[in-house]
């Protein structure tokens, strides 16, 4: 058997016919598409049209600022290739009438949304289904008459209903995000930073302190390496000994009362050696990676239904945290079901991150800050931040010791690789570092930022990288898809403390159920629909059920089936468990459904979408975010 393959029962197998096959692989789908998508017709044989009429991958860096380390918030620009769902003004109805007629009329003379009742609901379609997810859990639909739902929760007369027990404050099950007053103070620089400045000035000293001690130490070293070199040349009677000198040596270390140059001393059990107790526990959990795009709050959801201990929020940038956007402080919110959850942040200065840090800490719910060293995207890394503060350990230091330093009741994770280039790993340096500093746990993804998701992640240097470590714990992450993968990464590093989970839990988010029952689950199709159409009642409540609200829960449910498609049922498979890269043979399933969730065709996401969350808007169109080279 070839490495890299996914070996497939010979009943489940697809074959050729007439050169053509039965259906289409998966692959051969995706692929087309994507060339259809980069330009390239059959009548070019084979032949791409020229880079600048080429639609760019969505995760490709381009010549535009990137809105998250931009210095300008006039530099935004859409993002390109993206299913944003555009509404036209009948979408937009004004808010005196979301609860249907009756209510207070607008008291806005200028206002821009509709007024007319009827019109609105003329333009809105027909209701998606006969019951409201948000109404039957909550007692109340903010999103009113504008709900694809709403017949479930309007009278007669069209008036929003709200359940007798229904209490807004009881209901509230979502956390976090940013409120008007704290978007206002921060947009005027009304907010009080003082703390963060004041913990980066220390860390500054005490840096500085550190390399002036190592500076000493150097210069000592070499001075009595050359005192050696003189007492062996001296006994062969080449020159004299300086006798001052040697006097001086022979003195040993500088008296107490004598002004020595560097920081002082303390020999009492601190940084690396301290015990240290935090606020959260890192050890033998399962976590489940911050994912940008698919890690939002109803995908986190469902993967604490399925085991998952400790979760994180999606990748946020530190400028527009402090410039109060709201999309970006969205990444921020956590659900009540998230018990142990984090907000990652990234950046590239070091006075940014802290006072993002700070904000975090003195206004949301958060249990630990995560720092990002380890994001391999272009734009990103060319600015400073992400995978590129591993070579800046000037900056780091100072994130890291100013961060830590915020609160003993918050700790602050660090998050890395194994290094930038894949023959030039640092990791195993920066691990005692960042300890030494202050983290309270790292997370080691074993692959390079130049390997990005390629070839398989290297445990053994996990485990090298983890052995350096006194008291902070060490998560390792990567190449992890099924129970057998679990235990033979725990057996390749026993100094390793926990396990994270990324692109494993996108293709298969039961993975933790799996490795805490210590055996494989195959759930059937229709299992798998369900847990879909919970992912897409999670969706409506926390997007909204409106029309904006259902194609945005469309727009993540097509983003994560592009990671669904590949899970391959242990039934299906010659030789179990799947291996994260293994690309399968052609295949179909047990059944119409399971062939259908299969699909590498961005077209059989749709139909799926289409299944839950009714008919896509006309000329809606699909391009998965995130085109790894790795399957």
């Amino acid at each position: 058997m070839e490495p890299g393959i996914c070996y497939i029962k010979p009943e489940y197998l697809l074959t050729e016919v007439s050169g053509n096959s039965e259906a289409a692989p998966a692959e051969s789908s995706e692929s087309n598409k994507r060339k259809r998508a980069d330009g390239e017709t059959e009548d070019s044989g084979g032949k791409r049209d020229s880079k600048k009429d080429r639609k760019r991958g969505q995760n490709k860096a381009s010549k535009r600022h990137h809105p998250s380390l931009s210095l300008s918030i006039n530099s935004f620009s859409p993002k390109q290739n993206r299913p944003v769902f555009k509404e036209d003004r009948y979408s937009h109805l004004c808010h005196s009438l979301i609860d249907g007629p009756g209510g207070a009329p607008c008291a806005l003379a200028n206002c821009r949304y509709v007024h007319d009742l009827d019109a609105f609901l003329a333009a809105k379609g027909e209701d998606l289904g006969s019951e409201c997810y948000v109404y039957a859990t909550k007692g109340y639909c903010g999103r009113g008459v504008t709900c694809r739902f709403s017949k479930a929760h309007t009278d007669d007369r069209g008036v929003n209903i709200k359940k007798e027990n229904c209490d807004a404050k009881t209901t509230q099950t979502t956390f976090n995000g940013i409120t008007p007053d704290l978007q206002v103070r921060l947009r005027k620089h009304e907010y009080n930073l003082d703390r963060s400045k004041l913990l980066i000035a220390v860390a500054e000293k005490i840096r500085d302190a550190r390399k002036e001690r190592e500076l000493q130490e150097k210069k000592l070293e070499v001075q009595e390496k050359n005192l050696e070199l003189q007492k062996k040349i001296n006994q062969q009677g080449d020159i004299t000994i300086d006798h001052e000198a040697e006097a001086k040596a022979a003195e040993g270390p500088a008296k107490e009362d004598e002004k020595t140059i560097g920081s002082a001393v303390d020999d009492s059990p601190v940084g690396r050696d301290a015990d240290r107790k935090t606020a959260v526990d890192f050890r033998e959990k399962l976590v489940l990676s911050p994912l940008t795009t698919v890690g939002n709050l109803p995908f986190r959801r469902i993967c604490k239904e399925l085991g998952a201990d400790i979760t994180c929020g999606e990748m946020a940038c530190a400028v527009p945290l402090l410039k109060g956007l709201g999309q970006e402080w969205a990444l921020t919110k956590r659900h009540e079901s998230e018990d142990i959850f984090g907000v990652q942040l990234c950046g590239n200065n070091p006075n940014v991150i802290t006072q993002a840090a700070q904000v975090l800490q003195e206004t949301a719910k958060v249990d630990y800050i995560d720092l990002n060293i380890g994001c391999p995207i272009d734009l990103i890394y060319q600015q400073g931040g992400g995978s590129a503060l591993m070579r800046r350990t000037n900056i780091l230091e100072l994130v890291v010791r100013s961060c830590a330093s915020l609160s003993e009741q918050l700790p602050f994770t660090v998050k890395m690789r194994t290094g930038i280039y894949a023959d030039k790993s640092v990791a195993h340096e920066l691990v005692p570092l960042v300890e030494e500093w202050g983290a309270s746990a790292v997370t080691l993804h074993g692959r390079s930022r130049e390997q990005r998701y390629t070839k398989h992640a290297n445990w053994e240097y996990i485990e090298q990288c983890a052995a350096t470590a006194k008291q902070m714990p060490v998560i390792g992450n990567g190449d992890i898809l099924s129970f057998e993968d679990y235990m033979e990464r725990r057996a390749l590093a026993p100094h390793v403390s926990s396990v994270m989970i990324g692109r494993g839990a996108l293709i298969k988010p039961w993975i933790f159920q799996e490795i805490k029952e210590k055996k494989a689950w195959s759930p059937t199709s229709t299992q798998r629909f369900e847990m879909l159409r919970r992912y897409c009642n999670y969706g409506l409540e926390h997007w909204g059920s409106d029309t904006k609200g259902v194609e945005s829960t469309r727009r993540f449910l097509l983003e994560w089936q592009s990671f669904l498609y590949r899970y391959i049922p242990e039934e299906l498979q010659l030789s179990p468990p799947q291996k994260i890269n293994a690309r399968p043979q052609k295949y179909r399933g047990r059944d119409e459904m399971e062939t259908l969730m299969s699909s590498g065709n961005a077209a059989d996401w749709v139909k799926l979408s289409e299944m839950l969350l009714g008919r896509v808007p006309e000329g809606f169109s699909f391009v998965p975010k995130h085109k790894a080279n790795a399957f």
